[in-house]
């Protein structure tokens, strides 16, 4: 850290665009974390519109704004939510020196490769295989797998889905397939969150404790952790992995100071899942995917700034690298990153990277 935030640490600027904090706090956060990290005259931290998706021209403005300063060297984006395409090309209008980092890309691949350096997403095809082995290693007999019609409709998602299905038959865990109310339609989000509450102990009593549970909705992760908790059942991860996602609602951890202090968040769940009798029964990625991301791609563009790394092309070794120091900066120990290309059946990208990490245990 330099001790003058004045003084550019590695004699450049690095742009952060992320959500407002209301729309994705943790997001948000961790370009707060750079910042306080390397100070503000080094990272400039702007922010999408609320309202990305009808305000468009706005997010080509912003990055027309930072086109203009030439000691930028450095776009990290977070998420590449639709219209970052046009924007980026109104920034590459004038630059071609400066090294974009998309994170979570939600375009086209296609046309997301030819303007990006790096990406990084979830692997989430990979998640369902790795699931299902957590579970096992958690004591899990079942693998109850809850979703809706709208999310199976995505090709991701149901692959994932029959990934899991076809693990659970390779490893002998019962697999159910589960229907969830959407929480967009029908009685809505309370409803379908009373549904998950009421659901899991009737699962438990048909299936047993050693029941493990994941569902595709990020708004249901709070009523389903709470309900395996009461039912001393078996919940393997968010389905986005996180020790933010749901949690601290359903553990009943001050969300404020779980969101300043990672460590406080794991020690205070720990301590929790010990009081129910939940040890290991409980897991996670040790850190927000999203916030690993931004830290990681932040640090690898100053390799690539300081030309450490190759100008073209991704170097796996060193991202694993920034990975694990990022990690271990702020849980105290390393994990295990695995790094691929995305592929799907006609190309691979090899500056698309897919991540999968080893498990925290609660």
């Amino acid at each position: 850290m330099a001790e003058n935030k004045n003084i550019l640490p590695f004699g450049c600027k690095i742009a952060v665009v992320t959500c407002t904090v209301s729309v994705h706090e943790e997001e948000f956060r961790s370009a707060q974390q750079l910042v306080a990290k390397y100070g503000a005259a080094s990272i400039v931290h702007v922010t999408w519109p609320e309202n990305f998706m009808a305000e468009q021209e706005q997010m080509i403005r912003i990055f027309a704004a930072l086109a203009a300063d030439m000691q930028i060297r450095v776009l990290i984006i977070t998420n590449a939510v639709p219209g970052t395409n046009a924007a980026v090309d109104r920034l590459l209008e004038t630059r071609d020196d400066i090294f974009i980092v998309y994170c979570s890309p939600q375009e086209a691949l296609s046309a997301v490769a030819g303007r990006a350096g790096l990406m990084l997403g979830i692997n989430n095809l990979g998640m369902g295989s790795a699931m299902v082995q957590q579970a096992k290693k958690q004591g899990a007999k079942v693998f109850i797998h809850y979703s809706f019609r709208r999310h199976m409709a995505e090709k991701l998602l149901s692959g994932r889905r029959d990934l899991i299905r076809s693990t659970c038959i390779k490893e002998n865990l019962l697999f159910i397939d589960a229907e969830a109310p959407d929480p967009t339609e029908g009685s809505g989000l309370a409803n379908a969150r009373q549904f998950m509450l009421e659901e899991v102990p009737r699962m438990v009593a048909r299936y047993g404790e050693d029941t493990a549970f994941f569902c595709t909705n990020c708004h249901l992760q709070m009523p389903l952790i709470k309900a395996v908790v009461d039912c001393h059942a078996i919940y393997v991860q968010p389905c986005c992995p996180s020790p933010y996602h749901g949690f601290p609602q359903a553990l009943g951890i001050d969300t404020d100071k779980s969101l300043a202090d990672l460590n406080y968040l794991i020690g205070e769940a720990s301590r929790i899942a010990e009081e129910r009798n939940m040890n290991d029964r409980l897991s996670t990625w040790p850190v927000s995917a999203c916030m690993l991301f931004m830290n990681a791609g932040a640090e690898y563009a100053v390799k690539w700034i300081n030309e450490e790394v190759p100008r073209a092309g991704v170097d796996d070794e060193a991202l694993a690298d920034c990975m694990n120091a990022y990690v271990k900066e702020v849980v105290g120990e390393a994990s295990n990153v695995y790094i691929r290309s995305y592929s799907d059946e006609s190309i691979t990208y090899d500056n698309f990277k897919q991540i999968l990490m080893s498990y925290l245990d609660f």
